[in-house]
């Protein structure tokens, strides 16, 4: 069985790679080999691998840029899921996507359930909901998976942001207000080959039928909170030269932090439907953060 990955150079991208060979052939393609902007590029690849499961871990994730570049972020992250799409359900191909917790406008205060009116914010949630939709419309076989915050070794994220600031600064603000959950992108992957395997490589699915899950780690924290964990695993390891102490990182509001793009105050995810399906339970992100950090440590 051929697997089709796409985006295999970002965060779950490299993951995905681990967590997909033991379930067949995996193809892994980066901007290089299918850029997602170039639709004729994709069909091309995609009739000449004919995979019987695509992976689709690529995606516009600047979430600011995106608020001045809307034509690009709207290609790849709503024209080249609907191109996948309409391949897909022509092949009988079974289709994973990536989504976000940005669809939603951040206005409750209990967790996120998949059935939850959408709302997004920004030029960013609009364009992963528009993928989205066309996957649902293209009524091919289709799993979405929404997750938040997503962190990895590879890569540009908000943990080697604040870690490049710790060695440079002694003191930070770091938003308090908006509250999400951190999510490792090994535990992305890891779920996504369980549930392939769980559904049969996608078999077990109705013909047409779409499902979409939230997919994070447990425990909610504030930006600010993540960023003084962040400061005080690094600062008790060898390998980081930190300026910055944990106590000096100020929690402000988002008012006091303007950016191009809004971001939901609540971004917490409830993923009860996953784990039910699946017999899982998500697991709390700080061993993998302390992962992480041993890992850049060593470098």
């Amino acid at each position: 069985m051929t697997i089709l990955l796409l985006g295999k150079d970002g965060q779950v991208g490299w993951q995905l790679q681990r967590s997909l060979a033991p379930h067949g052939r995996v193809v892994a393609c980066g901007r290089s080999e299918c850029d997602l902007a170039d639709p004729d590029r994709l069909r091309q690849v995609l009739r000449a691998t004919r995979p019987k499961v695509i992976v689709n871990a690529a995606a516009y994730t600047a979430v600011d840029k995106a608020e001045a570049e809307p034509a690009a972020a709207w290609r790849i992250n709503a024209e080249a899921p609907a191109a996948l799409a309409a391949e897909a359900a022509a092949s009988g191909a079974l289709l994973a996507h990536y989504s976000t917790d940005y669809v939603y406008d951040g206005g409750k205060t209990t967790p996120w359930v998949e059935s939850d009116p959408t709302g997004p914010l920004g030029v960013y949630g609009q364009s992963k909901l528009a993928g989205e939709e066309a996957i649902r419309a293209a009524a091919c076989r289709s799993l979405i998976f929404r997750t938040s915050w997503v962190f990895d070794a590879r890569g540009g994220n908000f943990v080697k942001t604040i870690l490049r600031l710790a060695r440079e600064k002694e003191s930070l603000n770091v938003v308090d207000d908006q509250i999400g959950a951190p999510t490792p992108a090994a535990l992305i992957a890891t779920v996504t080959g369980l549930a392939l395997a769980l559904l049969r490589r996608g078999e077990s699915l109705a013909a047409g039928e779409s499902r979409l899950y939230h997919l994070a780690a447990a425990r909610p924290v504030s930006w600010c909170a993540f960023a003084r964990t962040i400061v005080t695993l690094a600062g008790a390891m060898p390998g980081f030269d930190l300026r910055l102490e944990p106590e000096a990182i100020r929690a402000i509001g988002a008012a006091e932090y303007p950016t191009p793009a809004r971001r939901p105050v609540n971004s917490c995810l409830d993923c009860s439907r996953l784990e039910n399906d699946f017999g899982l339970q998500m697991p709390d992100w700080q061993p993998y953060l302390e992962r992480m950090l041993h890992m850049l440590a060593a470098r």
